[in-house]
């Protein structure tokens, strides 16, 4: 049968819609400007947004933010809500790194206080926080009872052994934990590949980042969320590690039977679900709890690691450094939320597979430092550019299930990238730029060049002018740390 063309309709300078066709049940929405839009049409994403639109009890639209790039099954940068009753569970929708996600804290320090001593601090950040594929040995290798206890308890695990305090959980997505999450919903193999990964950064796009606060658009929401011009800040992003890869390794291979199971018919094998109120959704669902959990805690004990690493290259006191989290944000998760359909709350599970939550001021999940302003939103871009903070609107809980992007997006696969950095001293040109790396190949760093990846301002503007999360602040790198 003749494959139908995709239509694509203009709603404004930033939202583009498909109409329904053939076996959609919603139709599509991408917030793009125009020059990504050209950019994405022959891009096997599109397709996929399309074929997310046709899972059982989606609702509303099946939606992709401006960072959107081709991934498995969902494209990254997708977002799509299902009825929690009715509708199906994918861990297409979530991706292999379970709770791969983003955490950002600050220091009284600037700047100008640090750049001397910039090459000694990542030398003590890399030697203190193993990184690389199999990264091991951040702290003690635990026992088989204490992976399924930072399974059930997340970062709480952490705090209640030594790694920071109690106000970081306050400042954590869920307060660093999903409730209702089983180990024995999850594979020995799985718990073996956590056993010695917590507090480890791993490889591929993970890193720890420095970066100085270049420039802030809202000076009232950054003064809540304690930031100030050349303030030095610690960015890190990874996530669940080889526990939560394999437990989506596992779960694809059993719910690969679902669609013949329970009639569905879907346009892609990789969409491979099941009703969240089966028993196949039920465990996808709690081991897909545990592998979060477990994120969150790994980012706690980095940033723990990251915090001892600066009092010992500056020689400083806790209170001198005054080193807190402003917030941890995951993007590869399915959640169990409430949001408007058709006037009335819906309770739904929301996949954000490349996306960010965004949730308004007032909102009761927010600490009560944020209630006024709203959640920061944090985006990573390159390694040689900029990233920046947002804030969540209520427009986004109107139109994304209070969800916005998560960073700068691929335009080259990692293959690509390596082509392209042959015969560049991809090194000498970070240290040029003013950015000192430190990581365990060369590879890797062809990978993340920057000219891999979109220009995280553009896709942060597309969602500032659509309403969808607001920007505070603009980061520039100085030190990097990578697998």
């Amino acid at each position: 049968m003749k494959e139908e063309k995709i239509k694509i309709e203009k709603i404004n300078d930033n939202l583009w819609e498909i109409p329904k066709f053939g076996e959609m049940k919603v139709p599509g929405r991408i917030y793009a400007s125009e020059k990504m839009l050209s950019q994405l049409l022959n891009d096997e994403s599109i397709k996929q947004v399309v074929n997310v639109a046709h899972l059982p009890g989606i609702q509303k639209y099946s939606l992709a933010m401006p960072d959107i790039h081709w991934g498995y099954g969902f494209p990254i940068g997708g977002v799509a809500a299902t009825d929690f009753f009715e509708g199906v569970i994918s861990p297409g929708g979530v991706g292999y790194d379970i709770n791969c996600g983003v955490r950002i804290a600050t220091t009284s320090l600037t700047k100008k206080l640090i750049v001397n001593k910039i090459k000694n601090l990542v030398d003590n950040l890399f030697k203190d926080i193993p990184t690389g594929v199999g990264a091991s040995g951040a702290i003690k290798k635990l026992n088989e009872k204490e992976i399924k206890n930072i399974l059930v308890n997340g970062a709480e695990w952490a705090i209640q052994n030594g790694f920071g305090n109690e106000d970081d959980l306050l400042f954590t997505e869920e307060n660093g934990k999903l409730k209702d999450a089983d180990p024995k919903s999850v594979s020995s193999k799985a718990i073996e590949r956590g056993l010695d990964q917590a507090g480890t950064l791993g490889s591929g796009n993970h890193f720890l980042e420095i970066d100085y606060v270049e420039k802030v658009f809202d000076k009232n929401i950054a003064d809540q969320f304690g930031l100030f011009e050349n303030q030095i800040v610690i960015q890190i992003h990874t996530g669940s590690r080889g526990l939560g890869y394999q437990i989506c390794d596992d779960y694809l291979k059993l719910l690969v039977q679902s669609e013949k199971k329970f009639g569905f018919r879907l346009p892609d094998k990789q969409l491979a679900c099941s009703p969240i109120q089966s028993d196949e959704g039920q465990n996808y669902l709690s081991a897909m709890k545990c592998a979060a959990n477990f994120a969150w805690n790994n980012r706690q004990i980095i940033m723990h690691l990251a915090k001892k690493s600066f009092q010992k290259t500056f020689n400083i006191s806790e209170d001198e450094l005054n080193f807190k989290l402003l917030y941890d944000v995951s993007h590869n998760i399915a959640k169990i939320e409430e949001h408007e359909i058709d006037g009335a709350l819906k309770k739904v599970c929301v996949h954000r597979k490349g996306a960010t939550r965004a949730f308004p001021s007032n909102n009761k999940t927010l600490p009560d430092k944020y209630l006024n302003v709203g959640q920061p939103v944090l985006i990573p871009g390159d390694m040689g550019r900029y990233s920046f903070i947002s804030v969540g609107t209520q427009k986004a809980m109107e139109e994304t299930f209070g969800s916005s992007c998560h960073g700068a997006g691929r335009v080259q696969s990692r293959n690509q990238a390596l082509k392209s950095s042959k015969g560049k001293n991809l090194i000498e040109e970070l240290n040029k730029s003013g950015i000192t790396i430190q990581a365990k190949g060369i590879k890797t760093i062809a990978e993340e060049m920057p000219f891999a990846y979109k220009d995280v301002s553009e896709v942060v503007e597309v969602m500032h002018n659509s309403g969808i999360s607001r920007k505070v602040a603009i980061l520039k790198p100085i030190g990097v740390i990578k697998g």
